[in-house]
């Protein structure tokens, strides 16, 4: 019996490929769903049109050529556009001939979509800002010292006139981090969008990710500003202390110079209940969390 396992094996795998042989010989309906391309734009131009992505179509022929289509490389649906600009309509059976990855034994029953409609316009090109499209954790204690950067912040952009005209900044495509406590640099892409092309493709992300800290400062000078030549005004008390909140290296930097705290002489004049707060000018990537006293008394004294 095992002599002859060799040759019912050779028999069973012959027996299968002459019944698949017979099988594929058959006439198959098979529906397909294509890439569409628009392509053979005059120099110079494109469309912004949103056009269907990909096509449906219905397709009739022997089993093997139906499943040479599945089977080999990815087919596009190319639609040659005219060299005119301006709204432009065609009908999708048209570029049959032009598809020759549809052999001519195969029937084409039917296309969805079977026409399309879509403006061929000039292409400029625009500056746009970057903007993050990031999703970000972080271990407890620690976040972001600083705004994300971006190294360009910005990248020259060439499309369509009615897609650029509204376009008002780009994103990096979607990225998770998770449980961050460090900081990070990562050359991401950005954003695809259909009928726009960048100068840059990728861009630098620096995220400075630091233990976040409070402290307080206290005795900060609190400045009168704007006060007329005949009048002098008295703040009770005229030293404040200030809670803030930031990255631990930015923070652990600070002295009293840099901060600012000071109060108009309009808002005294203005103020009807005998007290005014204090306008607090932060440094540079810093969050107020307090101001104590949080309002001030004053004194107007006039002279002749």
């Amino acid at each position: 019996m095992r002599k002859n396992l060799h040759i019912i094996i050779a028999a069973l795998i012959f027996s299968i490929l002459l019944w698949g042989s017979i099988s594929l010989s058959n006439d198959y309906y098979a529906t397909v769903n294509i890439p569409l391309k628009l392509i053979n734009f005059s120099e110079g131009y494109t469309s912004g049109t949103r056009i269907p992505e990909n096509i449906l179509v219905k397709l009739k022929g022997q089993g093997w050529k139906l499943l040479s289509i599945n089977l080999g490389s990815e087919p596009e649906y190319k639609v040659s556009v005219s060299p005119d600009s301006g709204k432009q309509f065609v009908n999708l059976y048209n570029y049959l001939v032009d598809n020759q990855w549809l052999s001519s034994d195969i029937e084409i029953i039917d296309l969805k979509p079977d026409t399309l409609s879509f403006v061929v316009e000039k292409i400029i090109t625009k500056k746009i800002k970057i903007e993050p499209n990031l999703d970000l954790t972080f271990k407890p204690g620690y976040g972001l010292a600083s705004k994300v950067k971006f190294s360009p912040d910005s990248v020259t952009v060439y499309g369509p006139v009615s897609k650029l005209r509204s376009l008002s900044f780009i994103k990096i495509q979607e990225i998770k981090l998770e449980s961050l406590d460090e900081k990070i640099e990562e050359i991401l892409p950005l954003e695809e969008i259909r009928g726009v092309s960048y100068a840059d493709k990728n861009v630098r992300l620096s995220l400075d990710i630091q233990k976040i800290v409070d402290k307080e400062f206290v005795e900060l000078n609190v400045e009168v500003i704007d006060v007329p030549r005949d009048r002098k005004v008295l703040l009770l008390p005229n030293k404040v202390a200030v809670g803030i909140r930031g990255g631990i290296d930015i923070i652990g930097k600070l002295k009293n110079e840099d901060f600012e705290a000071s109060v108009h002489y309009r808002d005294v004049v203005l103020d009807s209940i005998g007290s005014v707060s204090p306008f607090i000018l932060l440094p540079k990537n810093s969050k107020l969390l307090y101001v104590k006293p949080d309002r001030l008394r004053y004194v107007i004294k006039k002279f002749n």
